[in-house]
């Protein structure tokens, strides 16, 4: 029997495989080893043929093979999935779910990632685990000069000044030995400053160098940082049939809870990437802050909001809008244009 579509429970060395026919009936279940899955899934399949997987670790590079083999590729997030599984959980129940979930008209897939938004999400990634690495440097030294009655500044830039000073300073008493301690954790915090440096000179070099950054970076509040991870976690935008779609997978819409023809709209869902959520937001708040300076329509809008409403609900409105605003710019290879950021 022709094969029609195939759920792949994706693992580390073990996969499984599920395929049905046009009919729904089952006529593929196989368990391989991660050596031998593609090939049989070459031989027993025809191009053309649907391919389901989670959107998981290393689903977009298999992803990727599968397509270039020409077969078409569903990647289904994972909490879609769990609805579909029937009775006890195992890899051949988790394939089944998946290749019934990906049947469904109406389920929401995942674009496959090309190897370039790989590469700028790794540069997003480790940069933000730097980040933290840095901050936790950073309160760890102040909690340790406290034991010996110094007070470190709040902001980083004031630390990076002090600390010199109090390794030079002979009469702070300091120890000899907790000095070469405080030295060693001087040179750390230095270390991940630099690399931390490297990384943003990487993503001003990607933001520079891509048309589709330079667009973005025209919006208000979107610079290298923010239009870099942009297209590292949406691509062109193309998935998405409307702007507000864009807008809810970061997360950026309200959750609702509604019954009986009453609608309850709550907090805003949350769901998609936090990282990219959270520096849109921190764009839209610099933006905020300076839109009572501005008579554009933008400012006027953001501005009005922030004086009916708290000034972080005022923020994720516009970090809201910025992301429709950005699924039109790259949807469309347009430009921005200001008068019709507020419609």
């Amino acid at each position: 029997m022709k094969i029609s579509r195939v759920g792949v429970d994706l693992a580390k060395n073990v996969f499984q495989l599920h395929g049905v026919d046009q009919h729904g009936e089952t006529v593929l279940k196989r368990r391989l080893s991660r050596e031998k899955w593609i090939r049989v899934l070459v031989n027993s399949a025809e191009p053309g043929c649907e391919i389901g997987m989670e959107a998981c670790g290393g689903a977009h590079h298999w992803a990727r093979l599968l397509m270039k083999q020409g077969f078409r590729v569903k990647l289904i997030p994972p909490q879609f999935v769990t609805p579909y599984v029937k009775s006890n959980k195992n890899d051949a129940k988790d394939a089944e779910a998946i290749c019934e979930a990906m049947s469904r008209p109406t389920m929401h897939f995942v674009k496959a990632k090309t190897v370039e938004q790989q590469d700028i999400q790794a540069t997003h990634r480790i940069r933000s685990e730097l980040m933290c690495h840095r901050t936790a440097k950073a309160n760890q030294i102040r909690g340790l000069v406290t034991e010996y009655g110094l007070v470190a500044p709040l902001q980083m830039a004031s630390l990076r000044v002090a600390i010199p000073r109090w390794l030079e300073d002979a009469q702070n008493g300091l120890t000899d030995r907790f000095r070469t301690l405080l030295h060693g954790l001087w040179e750390d915090l230095l270390t991940l400053d630099q690399r931390i440096e490297i990384l943003n000179k990487e993503i001003d070099c990607i933001a520079k160098n891509d048309p589709v950054a330079q667009r973005l970076q025209q919006l208000r509040g979107v610079g290298p940082l923010v239009a870099t991870a942009l297209i590292a976690t949406v691509g062109n935008g193309d998935q998405f049939s409307k702007s507000r779609q864009m807008a809810a997978s970061v997360g950026l819409t309200p959750r609702q809870h509604s019954s009986g023809g009453k609608d309850r709209l709550l907090g805003i869902s949350k769901r998609g990437d936090a990282y990219l959520r959270s520096i849109l937001i921190h764009g839209a708040r610099a933006v905020v802050a300076q839109a009572k300076h501005k008579e554009d329509r933008l400012s006027r809008w953001v501005t009005g909001l922030a004086e009916r409403r708290h000034p972080n609900v005022a923020a994720v409105a516009l970090a809201n809008k910025t992301v429709r605003m950005a699924w039109a710019v790259m949807n469309h290879d347009a430009d921005y244009d200001p008068e019709f950021a507020v419609s």
